[in-house]
């Protein structure tokens, strides 16, 4: 079938001064607002956010897991200050440890990450109160109004934030680059306008100051950059309703910004849907596009990174200008002083969620784990890198003939990113839960502004089902101009005076490339075919790999490389400064660049990784045994450890020290949603189970990962009676890392799992597609996996 679209001729510049938000006087690389992109020094921006809930991990692994999010492309860190985590206790306002605020911006300034608190004072996340104190709930007063009573403790907790960040404004050379000002709230412009003013007077400051847009949001003119958002599943959403119409229409190429499902479950059926925010005045900014979802006791979804990758790829393809994701990593909710500090029916919330895990299924776990949706992501963040100051001006064009609905699955779903001179065709072939067909014998016309007429690629190919991707349309690649490649673009590096650009074959199509011959003086080829044709150099039947490099010489002497890796080791991809040059660093696990340091994150006995160009000195990994091989144009390393690093993997016993008693009746809220099992139903219907831990675990330097296989409804995991761990059953392994807990205590009592069954009437829970409603609580196995950094430099 041939797509095709007509790309309309160039409009008129955005509108530029037009708002009231301006970065500090003497700002090196001064950040502004255009009606339709951001810019940067002069330069359109295109930011790539992640949110980390600095309260929600421990403060002496901030500075790693910050850097593996910046390896991840994540260039600006988002996140809540959550009142409740620092002021349990009212007047006793609390910055030490892992809440030390001052602390977590400074190591963002320390590896060039911009920072954006979003100080609330509400803020949902779901945390009890959506983070306000219960003190301040019982005070004489209105929250989240003008009401004197209310603000006054704002003002104070504000203040305290304002003394936090002191000289880490823009105007001190610091991080902080946006502040969010409350979160959801969609009627009240007059208060968002007065906690605006209220954060200035307490000394905090930012080029960007914003809010979130979704729900027909009506805010203050002009005074806050709306941002929005959108998740592929929701946990929040009833039980049995189905998967919701908000959350399938990400998956379509549309120019409607808002979601009026994100926080409905908060606010009157009346002000959902619509556009509450002028588009034609702000840049379509996002801040919350689903990295994961969390796990509600009534609805328990599964998140792929098929999906967040879909999602994310999608949004681009719309015309967003900034992605922003929630959560990019997960985190553990700190145990409170006065109650637990999550999100329940007992404190009047819709929702019932785990006392502490907020792992959220993101790209990070919340153990720090890699998550395939962290590779997938970080391809698309590699583009943006190095491409995202030419996408966020372009416009946004979708073909006329359009799916005639959320419910149609065979009209293919496509858009083109471009302006005058080039762009980027995205295609979405991919949905959860209701797959999409194959498109047989597809291709694509695109008419440009200028009369000319091109159909890609020579060949029609199948779109397979389920991808998602974006293919180049007239990239200049130094002075090769590549017309269009049925390869997506992942980023450039150079290497000996070439300039080469690294693509990626997508699976189930052969890469095409088609050069402008004029561009061309000299082409040659690895492997498949070159022919002229119109003007034009193709080349076809091209084996992907990391030897499948096309070397071009320009008629000016340039020499230009094109990469075009397999599908598989795509995924792999990194690129950072590492040994005095940028570099290509292929891992199928995780990599953190850290000055002339790079550190493989591996559970692997002899982890390895490839690098292009190789650099010149041999490397080093502490005591292990470092073996080369060439691999393509790459140069592959092996590490091996001594012997004396022991087992990197292996099975723990675990016993039955008190069986299941009758499953507890289920419960349900005003709303009629199911609520989870309260302490005394541990105490009376659990399951034991005791793991004695070896001590040679408990010392392993990098930390252990435990895997617990088990069926039932609820766990919880306790040393002695503290408790630990905790996770509704949702179709998926239990992990927990060993070195988050007490080593005294698991020495002295074990671990100690308790595990609830479902009752055989509780019909108010969804599990996803495949997951069974185990009524019977029992381990089915329990396994560790060592974790280890090896630090890698030059000999």
């Amino acid at each position: 079938m041939r797509n095709h679209l007509r790309l309309p001729a160039p409009g008129g510049p955005p509108l530029t001064g037009h708002l009231p938000f301006s970065d500090a006087p003497g700002a090196t690389d001064p950040i502004e607002v255009t009606s339709r992109y951001l810019t940067r020094g002069g330069r359109p921006w295109f930011p790539v956010s992640g949110e980390f809930h600095f309260t929600r991990y421990p403060a002496g692994q901030w500075e790693e897991e910050l850097l593996k999010m910046k390896a991840g492309g994540i260039t600006v860190v988002a996140a809540y200050v959550i009142w409740i985590h620092h002021e349990e206790t009212e007047g006793r306002i609390r910055f030490d440890g892992d809440r030390d605020l001052r602390h977590f911006a400074e190591l963002c300034a320390r590896h060039g990450l911009d920072f954006i608190p979003r100080i609330g004072p509400w803020c949902h996340a779901e945390v009890r109160n959506g983070g306000l104190p219960d003190w301040v709930l019982g005070l004489d007063c209105a929250p989240r109004t003008d009401d004197p009573a209310y603000l006054e403790p704002v003002q104070r907790w504000f203040a305290a934030i304002g003394e936090q960040l002191r000289g880490l404004d823009r105007a001190h050379g610091g991080p902080v680059v946006a502040v969010q000002i409350e979160n959801e709230l969609y009627d009240q412009p007059g208060h968002l306008l007065t906690l605006k003013r209220l954060a200035q007077r307490s000394g905090l400051s930012a080029p960007l100051w914003t809010a979130t847009a979704w729900g027909g949001v009506q805010l203050p003119t002009d005074e806050l950059l709306p941002l929005y958002g959108g998740y592929p599943e929701t946990f929040w959403t009833e039980a049995h309703g189905g998967w919701p119409d908000t959350c399938r229409k990400h998956f379509f190429f549309t120019h409607q910004r808002d979601d009026e499902g994100i926080g409905a479950d908060l606010r009157p059926t009346t002000v959902r849907g619509g556009e509450g925010v002028p588009t034609d005045r702000f840049p379509w900014a996002t801040c919350e596009l689903g990295g994961g979802m969390a796990h509600s006791y009534h609805r328990r979804p599964r998140v792929d990174a098929a999906d967040v990758a879909a999602l994310g790829l999608t949004k681009i393809g719309c015309g967003s200008t900034w992605q922003g994701y929630y959560m990019f990593h997960g985190g553990t909710n700190p145990a409170g002083e006065l109650s637990t500090l999550q999100e329940s029916h007992a404190t009047g919330y819709p929702n019932d969620l785990p006392v502490l895990t907020y792992d959220f299924q993101a790209p990070l776990g919340e153990y720090g784990q890699y998550r395939p949706s962290y590779h997938e992501l970080r391809l698309q963040h590699l583009l943006l890198a190095d491409f995202g100051h030419r996408i966020a001006p372009m416009t946004s064009v979708l073909p006329q003939e359009q799916p005639s609905g959320q419910g149609d699955r065979s009209t293919l779903r496509w858009a083109v990113r471009c302006d005058a001179d080039a762009g980027f065709l995205f295609v979405n072939n991919h949905q959860p839960h209701e797959p999409l067909p194959s498109h047989p014998d597809t291709t694509f016309g695109i008419d440009w502004p200028d009369g000319t007429e091109v159909s890609l690629p020579s060949t029609p190919v199948t779109i397979p089902s389920g991808a998602s991707f974006c293919w180049p349309l007239r990239m200049r690649v130094a002075g090769a101009l590549l017309e269009w490649a049925t390869a997506r673009p992942v980023c450039g590096v150079d290497s000996d005076g070439q300039t080469i650009l690294v693509l990626a074959a997508i699976d189930g199509i052969d890469p095409e490339l088609a050069l402008s011959a004029s561009t061309v003086s000299s082409v040659s080829a690895p492997s498949g075919d070159i022919t002229h044709v119109d003007g034009r150099i193709l080349i076809t039947g091209l084996t992907a790999g990391t030897d499948a490099l096309v070397e071009i010489e320009t008629p000016d002497g340039g020499r230009v490389g094109l990469l075009v890796l397999d599908a598989t080791t795509a995924p792999s991809v990194y690129r950072g400064r590492a040994w005095d040059a940028e570099r290509l660093v292929l891992c199928q696990e995780g990599v953190v660049f850290d000055h002339d340091e790079v550190r493989v994150h591996s559970t692997a006995a002899e982890p390895s990784f490839a690098v292009f160009p190789a650099p010149r000195q041999p490397l080093s990994a502490g005591g292990a045994q470092v073996r080369t091989a060439p691999d393509g144009v790459f140069t592959r390393y092996r590490l091996a450890a001594d012997e004396s690093a022991g087992e990197t993997s292996g099975p723990l016993a675990v016993r039955l020290t008190r069986p299941a008693g009758p499953a507890p009746a289920p419960t349900a809220n005003a709303m009629g949603r199911s609520s989870a099992p309260v302490d005394k139903d541990f105490e009376t219907s659990a399951a034991e189970y005791r793991i004695d831990v070896p001590d040679v675990l408990l010392a392993r330097p990098d930390g252990v990962l435990l895997r617990i296989d088990w069926t039932g409804d609820v766990a919880r995991a306790y040393t002695g009676e503290t408790l630990v761990a905790d996770q509704f059953q949702a179709g998926q392994p239990w992990e927990i890392g060993l070195d988050r807990l007490d080593a005294s205590a698991v020495r002295a009592h074990g671990i100690t799992l308790r595990l609830l069954p479902m009752h055989a009437g509780q019909h108010g829970v969804h599990l996803p597609s495949g997951t069974a409603s185990h009524q019977e609580a029992h381990v089915s196995g329990a396994t560790w996996t060592a974790r280890r950094v090896w630090p890698v430099r030059r000999s």
